[in-house]
């Protein structure tokens, strides 16, 4: 018979005796913010910890590599209490942080409730999670941590909330629109992986590793085409010089996409574009929905396998 090991709970403070010499830089280290940024749905990069904010100090500060907002991270080794809650309203008005990460070893009920109220009366610019963190080892081994979400943002009710907000009611194909891409968050959450939020647009953007670069699947409802393209709008590096490096290598990047792709440089245009289409995608017919689906999944994870190692490190070096 296989035997098995036995989980045992490990107090926090046996490993970080103190929140902000201990705890925070250990949550600050690379590995651990990618850890975060995989349960957030974000891609965190350090700003500082203990940054100044007037006489007080948020403890780490980070930017979400895709939108290029700040994300308040604030951390408490106990249950949640009002002080804490105060700070990180404080913190997030004066960084205009767009993204407000709790992290504690027990949520009350009531800043539970405050914590989805935020969400609730917030618009989809804002995100409010609640994470506890915990602490295992199985028989001696080394403790490793775990976090619980606790709150975090709905997500579809926003969405729907903020499209029946705006002025007027939602066109045809709007309708249509946010209704294949709800489908297509379904089928993503049902293959375990990640979606953006659905909206009402003919877009949807994924992360890629760098701001100013996207991954986004476009629909073309009157073309009745599906795109996966790259769009590149970098302020950091001259967006056609990159589209230049990148069509150097045309050969190899569609040979790993296994598709010929359109390279178009957009001369009137700051940005560029380099996309894989597919024909004959009739938004129309809901029943072609889950090829779509399958699709835009495979494409879109071929494209960030293919274009992240060639543009996170990507200097004006290179492009000399």
């Amino acid at each position: 018979m296989t035997v098995l090991g036995r989980l045992t709970r490990v107090d926090l403070r046996e490993v970080w005796p103190h929140e902000a010499y201990n705890f925070t830089p250990w949550m600050a280290q690379s590995s651990n913010l990618a850890v975060l940024s995989e349960e957030l749905g974000l891609d965190l990069e350090l700003v500082g910890q203990e940054v100044a904010v007037g006489p007080y100090a948020a403890d780490i500060v980070c930017k979400d590599i895709f939108s290029g907002a700040h994300v308040l991270i604030e951390n408490q080794l106990e249950k949640t209490d009002h002080s804490h809650l105060g700070q990180i309203l404080t913190y997030a008005a004066a960084l205009e942080a767009r993204s407000i990460v709790w992290i504690a070893s027990r949520f009350t009920d009531e800043h539970r409730a405050a914590i989805d109220w935020l969400n609730e009366i917030t618009h989809d610019e804002w995100q409010f999670f609640g994470l506890e963190i915990e602490l295992w080892r199985i028989g001696d081994s080394e403790p490793a941590p775990k976090f619980n979400m606790i709150c975090r943002p709905n997500d579809w009710s926003r969405a729907v909330r903020d499209e029946a907000a705006k002025a007027g009611s939602a066109s045809p194909t709007q309708a249509l629109q946010l209704k294949f891409w709800s489908a297509f968050r379904d089928y993503m959450m049902l293959k375990g992986l990640r979606a953006p939020k659905p909206s009402a647009q003919s877009w949807q953007s994924f992360r890629v590793g760098r701001t100013g670069f996207s991954i986004e699947g476009v629909i073309k409802r009157n073309e009745r085409q599906m795109l996966v393209r790259l769009y590149i709008n970098c302020d950091d590096l001259p967006p056609k010089a990159v589209f230049r490096y990148l069509r150097d290598r045309r050969d190899s990047v569609e040979a790993s996409m296994a598709s010929v792709m359109e390279w178009n440089e957009l001369p009137d245009k700051k940005g560029c574009v380099i996309a894989v289409v597919r024909s004959n995608s009739d938004l129309d017919d809901e029943t072609a929905w889950p090829q779509l689906h399958a699709w835009l999944e495979s494409n879109v994870a071929r494209m960030e396998k293919v274009f992240r190692p060639l543009i996170v490190s990507l200097s004006a070096a290179d492009l000399a």
